[in-house]
């Protein structure tokens, strides 16, 4: 910055200020060339002799205004001081840049005013404005309204169809893109790209990945954006084969590796229980770690596994080489610090985000900072947390609160966290069946039916325990109870043998997961082993050969009989058993947890 002003004060010296060539090259630098120096090109702006401003200088003005969304009325202001007295009249340039700064935070009547001007300019017919026109809109989640000027528009390009693709995905309204996307005339890499992100967004990884499939096979190549969000897919799916595979993929197709795409390798590996390799990967990633997003990546992997200590290790080489962390590297930070039960070096990692970094903390690190002190048992300072907070806490706050107390058994306040849940929220079905368990837990049976009956009259279900595993490049699910399988008789047969083994090497259900009011312990046994995860490890055990480690994705908490069950299970069965639960990663090995039965 210091060289852009000596040279300015060259060209004030010399006169070329006055120039309007010179001018604009300046403006342009200043506003538009990551500087962010707006309001110094606007002072120079405002500088420059009235007489001698021409159209390309307003131009260059109102797009580097369109660029902030907290400039963006700066950018119609300019619009109007340029109209006044009828001096210039606007091109496609000035409409473009004007839509894109109303689509960023203005008004809608900003930018019907602005498309009269077009109007009247007779650009109404333009190509560029025309997509401009429909992208203003699709900002604004009017996608109907940018469909209507799409059937309108006299010409089209691939670029107003990907418009529109994007524009329904952040409208939420992923059928209608599918269904756009369909009947485009052709498609490009980046109709793709934007069609599977949407899908990956919305949580929708199977058919992310199906998409990607078909993206393959009709020829078209992807791009480091596409494989950021496939890899996604498979991350969230565990879905390790075809994560490998996208990997051999980049290496082959010699796809230049950026600061996402290896950030997007490091998490699909660590998700995927590869945690060594998710670290090798890192490590052997040389020139690319300037940025933050590799070490996020790296640090949540190591924080969802549990390696707490290594996962602050990692913090302080990020330190050391410089790299500015963001708050997604706090929330990381204090997730390992929770899972590893470190709750000094998680209270100093809180106060260090404003103190040493300037990152004010946000409702998701007091989130993490509840979930700490809840764990680890100090149930009255994480109340006193939530109390002392500069935002007003919200369900999941208080959510992480009532789930420290059904691990520490505190009913009463407990009951206290439940009618403040009730009131921010009368019907959510996730505090409810949480307080649900809690009395049951400790054989309170008529509150917890009374809960329960709560639920099913307002017409909401907790979701279902689901666990899946990949075979083959193919996903079977499993819900509790599960008999829709083609192999349900055989596994259920295994099932029966594997309980039997169980108990024969000293096994004992923990009957006080039971959430139902069942008497015969021998139903309250079966019960037990009906639990997801137990029948897609049986599965995987049935259908691979003797040693082959068993990853399994379980949407809910891993319960406590299940996991001494699975410890059990990987020694009597000698087997590696890798289960991520919406918590964390449990890694079973001869008996023995990483987690410590700490979780």
């Amino acid at each position: 910055m210091d060289r852009v002003r000596q040279v300015h004060a060259q060209m004030v010296v010399s006169g070329l200020i006055s120039s309007p060539i010179s001018a604009n090259k300046l403006l342009k630098l200043l506003g538009e060339s990551g500087f962010g120096s707006l309001s110094y090109a606007q002072q120079v702006f405002d500088r420059f002799p009235e007489r001698n401003r021409d159209l390309f200088l307003y131009n260059t003005m109102i797009k580097a205004h369109s660029l902030m969304a907290h400039s963006a009325h700066n950018a119609v202001s300019l619009f109007k001081s340029m109209l006044w007295g009828s001096r210039f009249t606007p091109n496609q340039y000035t409409l473009v840049f004007l839509f894109r700064a109303c689509g960023n935070g203005l008004q809608v009547c900003d930018g019907e005013q602005v498309r009269v001007h077009g109007i009247k300019a007779g650009l109404e017919g333009n190509l560029f404005v025309t997509n401009a026109l429909i992208g203003m809109y699709a900002d604004w989640g009017l996608v109907d309204e940018a469909k209507k000027v799409f059937d309108c528009s006299l010409s089209r390009d691939m670029f107003s169809w990907n418009i529109m693709i994007s524009g329904y995905i952040r409208s939420g309204k992923l059928d209608e893109a599918k269904e756009f996307f369909q009947e485009m005339p052709q498609h490009d890499v980046v109709s793709w790209s934007s069609l599977i992100s949407g899908y990956v967004q919305a949580g929708h990884f199977m058919e992310a990945l199906d998409l990607f499939h078909e993206m393959l096979r009709a020829g078209a190549k992807p791009n480091q954006f596409t494989l950021v969000s496939a890899l996604s897919a498979c991350a969230n799916l565990v879905a390790l084969d075809q994560g490998r595979w996208i990997h051999v993929y980049i290496d082959k197709s010699k796809i230049k590796m950026n600061e996402r795409l290896l950030a997007s390798l490091i998490d699909m590996y660590a998700k995927c229980g590869e945690l060594e390799f998710a670290f090798k990967v890192f490590q052997s990633a040389c020139g690319l770690k300037t940025k933050v997003w590799p070490w996020n990546a790296m640090i949540g992997g190591f924080a969802m596994h549990g390696k707490s200590e290594e996962a602050i290790e990692l913090f302080r080489q990020l330190e050391i080489e410089k790299v500015s962390p963001n708050k997604i590297t706090f929330v990381s930070l204090l997730n390992a610090c929770s899972h590893g039960n470190m709750v000094e070096e998680g209270r100093q990692c809180f106060k260090s985000m404003a103190r040493s970094y300037g990152i004010e903390p946000e409702i998701e690190h007091y989130g993490c900072l509840v979930d700490l002190l809840g764990r680890a048992g100090l149930l009255d300072e994480a109340e006193e947390i939530i109390s002392s907070m500069p935002v007003t806490p919200d369900i999941a706050i208080w959510g992480a609160l009532l789930g420290a107390c059904r691990i520490h058994r505190d009913i009463e306040r407990a009951e206290r966290v439940g009618k403040v849940i009730k009131e921010l929220d009368l019907n959510h079905i996730g505090c409810q069946v949480l307080l649900s368990n809690v009395y049951s837990a400790s054989g309170r049976w008529n509150e917890a039916k009374a809960l329960r009956e709560n639920a099913e009259l307002i017409g909401r279900k907790k979701t279902p325990g689901c666990s899946s595993i990949e075979l083959n490049g193919l996903f079977h699910q499993f819900l509790v109870g599960d008999r829709s399988h083609p192999q349900t008789k055989q596994l259920y047969l295994f099932l029966d043998e594997m309980g039997a083994k169980l108990k024969a090497a000293g096994y004992s259900p923990e009957f006080s997961e039971v959430l139902l009011d069942i008497d015969d312990e021998e139903d309250k046994e079966t019960s037990l082993l009906r639990h997801s995860e137990k029948l897609a490890i049986a599965f995987g055990i049935m259908n691979t050969p003797p040693g082959t480690t068993i990853r399994i994705l379980k949407n809910l908490r891993v319960c406590g009989d299940c996991h001494q069950a699975i410890k059990f299970i990987s020694k009597v069965y000698c087997r590696d058993i890798i289960v991520r639960d919406r918590i964390r990663f449990h890694h079973f090995k001869d008996g023995m947890c990483s987690c410590k039965d700490y979780w």
